[in-house]
């Protein structure tokens, strides 16, 4: 090996979709209406009055969203409009960090959730003793703290790797996959130990998952009537559609052996998961709830009051 093509990284160069020049002006007039669409939907969501568990939870998935787009979506705007966009190495670490965080944060939300459902449906009686708010915090305060101390371990692992002289990431913003293929050492033992703990942060949660669906449909199955299968399933159809595309997208991305991967078609799904997938969650939950429908027609005529007013002289 020669260790001359070697060199401390002080900054890393993100390629975006430089390979599909075609797309490139139609995605940075669409990409900056689904950003802003996402994070305006996911605050007026936040209301007060959504106050029951599946609301919290519903409520901490929608600060992570905001918070994975924002992560995302800027720095991928900026390099459509840049020749050579460059991400320092520190911020290229805490992308990475938080990218990882909140996906590890997701998947234990998306299994509280459907517990949250399995409790509702399953023991409807001791619901509202079980799923009390202090339970609710922690949960909650359980998911995120796990999230941001999983991906600790393999940070350290990747950003201590040497890296070449080419500094080129293969992508619109510092995935881990993209990065390791520019280590100028062997990556083995760094792939084995991330796809151990990917598989486990993510399976875990999603058996937990299905497990609560099945005792959920057992439950739905000895309804007697048709009218109380319909409300019981949707009460639920909304986060099984949610927690559907997310697995469906990671798997897809993650799931394939690297070496199989086309680049175009892993940022195309990559799209789906980082800034496709927020806006959908908020439009599911939005359009298949009452409460949330509610909650966004309050609060949206509150601020069109608000400036209604502020236009008179």
């Amino acid at each position: 090996m020669d260790w001359r093509n070697q060199s401390t990284s002080t900054e890393f160069i993100l390629l975006g979709f430089r390979d599909l020049p075609e797309l490139q002006i139609l995605l940075f007039l669409l990409f900056p209406v689904i950003y802003i669409e996402t994070v305006v939907g996911n605050i007026l969501s936040a209301d007060h009055n959504l106050h029951t568990p599946m609301y919290f939870f519903l409520g901490n998935l929608s600060f992570l969203e905001i918070c994975y787009t924002t992560t995302i979506v800027p720095k991928m705007l900026r390099s459509f409009l840049t020749v050579r966009e460059v991400i320092l190495f520190m911020g290229c670490v805490a992308q990475l960090y938080i990218f990882g965080s909140l996906a590890v944060t997701e998947c234990l939300l998306l299994s509280v959730m459907s517990y949250d459902r399995y409790l509702a449906i399953c023991h409807p009686l001791s619901y509202a003793s079980v799923m009390n708010f202090k339970v609710c915090l922690q949960l909650a305060a359980g998911c995120w703290i796990t999230g941001f101390l999983t991906p600790i371990a393999m940070m350290v692992l990747t950003f201590t790797l040497p890296f070449c002289a080419s500094k080129e990431v293969g992508h619109f913003f510092c995935d881990f996959m993209p990065l390791l293929k520019l280590s100028c050492t062997d990556t083995h033992l760094v792939e084995f130990l991330s796809f151990t703990v990917s598989a486990c942060v993510t399976l875990v949660p999603f058996l937990l998952t299905l497990t609560s669906y099945y005792r959920i449909i057992l439950t739905i199955r000895r309804i007697p009537s048709t009218t109380g299968k319909k409300k019981a399933f949707s009460t639920c159809s909304s986060h099984l559609l949610v927690v559907s595309i997310f697995y469906g997208t990671i798997i897809i991305v993650y799931g394939a052996p690297v070496g199989n991967q086309s680049p175009a078609l892993n940022k195309a799904f990559s799209l789906l998961y980082t800034v496709i997938s927020p806006m959908f969650n908020l439009l599911i939950y939005s359009l298949r709830n009452k409460e949330v429908k509610g909650a966004l027609r309050k609060v949206g005529s509150k601020v069109f009051t608000f400036l209604n007013k502020s236009n008179i002289p």
